[in-house]
């Protein structure tokens, strides 16, 4: 019978919405049981390193050290699902705000013009990984400085790359869309169900 079942590397809830939806039934691996813990895996962005090697990276990184984590606490053999998620304007990778006003100055940028959004997926197991990325464009309309601030009171822009997020408030800011809209959420779900049916789950 297909397997239906893997882990998912991911505090995101989005993510965890987005594979509901595609009927991919999984099981949550943290590799930060205490999240003041300090990071199991080095996000610094490299010198001159790419938005999309910078995210397949990080994945990358991600899926192979929760796959060694259940291996070593030898639970079922299952695929892990690992993403990262960015932001480039103007050639820089935007990653999440460090505080409000960051996150202001982060839409500030963004306001009024287009931005891409660089979505990798990794599935690891028993040493075997495969990886996808997408690339999405945005436009945003202008913002007053009331908007953004607006919205960033409302706490939305927290730990979300570029500081927004397309399925909540911030859909009003989006004039124009091109590319993977499960992909600008956190997770480009066609190349997700690629990957996994590459190691036998069946989706949808």
């Amino acid at each position: 019978m297909p397997r239906r079942m893997i882990y998912l590397a991911s505090r995101s809830p989005r993510r965890r919405e987005l594979l509901k939806q595609i009927g991919v039934t999984f099981e949550i691996v943290l590799l930060r049981e205490d999240e003041k813990r300090a990071p199991d895996i080095d996000e610094t962005v490299k010198p001159d390193e790419k938005a999309d090697a910078y995210a397949l990276r990080v994945a990358c990184a991600k899926a192979e050290l929760a796959a060694h984590y259940m291996g070593r606490r030898a639970l079922p053999a299952r695929p892990v699902l690992a993403a990262d998620t960015t932001v480039v304007c103007d050639g820089r990778i935007i990653g999440k705000p460090a505080d409000r006003t960051d996150a202001a100055a982060i839409l500030g940028r963004l306001a009024g013009r287009q931005h891409e959004v660089v979505s990798a997926v990794a599935l690891a197991m028993g040493g075997r990984v495969e990886q996808a990325v997408s690339v999405s464009k945005v436009w945003f309309g202008p913002l007053t400085p009331d908007e953004i601030r607006r919205y960033v009171a409302s706490g939305e822009s927290h730990d979300k790359a570029g500081a927004y997020a397309i399925q909540g408030r911030a859909a009003a800011f989006a004039t124009r869309i091109e590319g993977s809209y499960s992909g600008i959420m956190g997770l480009p779900l066609a190349e997700t169900a690629e990957l996994m049916r590459k190691f036998g789950i069946e989706v949808v």
